[in-house]
């Protein structure tokens, strides 16, 4: 059973939330116990507003100075609040860097994580030889020029079901790192590159450890046709080094219920 999730309780309405954060701040969604995170942050707000215990499903766990542009989470409540009024309510609790867009009864049995069925993210890559202060913390800063053809021709090598235990982090517990990516390129604005990752499922630092792979076959240390073979061998030592968490969004998500995957502040 996914971590944060229980079950429904008699006149409790299942309530899932549309929202948003930059992610600096914190050390990832879930709950620490000696550590600010996004989800405690909104439980406490949750709770504030309901007057009721609240435990938070979140779509995934991003990690510590991970952002996301899209995050569904949801919640057991048995509070009156209409669902309109209840964004703002949130918001008025919470810091600028979190914000609650909509609010959505969704049935007993919607969970966050397990009602998704896939999930995209972007990694930011500002390419080029003069920083960008107001890219700190928000974007990884390479100042050698990068050829986003060469990029884009290692990062599809990833497309595919396959076991992805050699781009991910050596110790943490899972069973299967078995995962299955439906798209993986990489697209040039500007000095802007971004490298974006759409799977069925993500291991943990999966995609930073896939942008250091791509990195790496960008500065000649390996070729993108060896990535295969670095894949099947699960040889974590022969892949690129895991990137720094800023330039990592969680961008898309994909949901049965159509409510939940538009109506976002960054649709255009």
């Amino acid at each position: 059973m996914a971590e944060g999730y229980r079950e429904k309780e008699k006149n409790q309405k299942n309530i899932a939330l549309k929202l948003m954060y930059n992610g600096y701040a914190y050390h990832g969604w879930q709950v620490q116990k000696n550590a600010v995170t996004v989800c405690g942050v909104l439980e406490k707000a949750l709770e504030k507003i309901t007057g009721e215990p609240v435990k938070l499903t979140g779509c995934g766990r991003t990690d510590a100075g991970v952002h996301a542009e899209r995050y569904i989470a949801n919640f057991y409540t048995r509070s009156k609040i209409p669902l309109e009024r209840l964004p703002f309510a949130i918001n008025t609790h919470t810091p600028e860097d979190i914000a609650v867009i909509s609010a959505y009864e969704v049935p007993e049995e919607f969970n966050a994580i397990l009602s998704c069925i896939k999930k995209e993210y972007t990694y930011r890559i500002y390419n080029s030889r003069i920083k960008n202060p107001f890219y700190v913390n928000r974007v990884y800063f390479y100042p050698k020029k990068l050829d986003e053809n060469l990029l884009n021709q290692a990062a599809g090598m990833f497309v595919g079901t396959h076991d992805f235990k050699a781009v991910r982090s050596v110790g943490t517990p899972v069973k299967n790192t078995v995962r299955t990516v439906y798209d993986c390129q990489v697209r040039r604005r500007g000095d802007l590159l971004e490298l974006k990752v759409c799977a069925n499922g993500f291991l943990y630092n999966m995609v930073r450890a896939i942008t250091g792979t791509v990195l790496y076959a960008a500065e000649g240390k390996i070729q993108p046709e060896d990535i295969p073979g670095i894949l099947n061998r699960g040889d974590r030592n022969a892949a690129g080094p895991t990137v720094p968490p800023g330039g990592l969004y969680l961008t898309k998500l994909w949901y049965p219920d159509e409510r939940l995957n538009g109506g976002w502040m960054n649709d255009g």
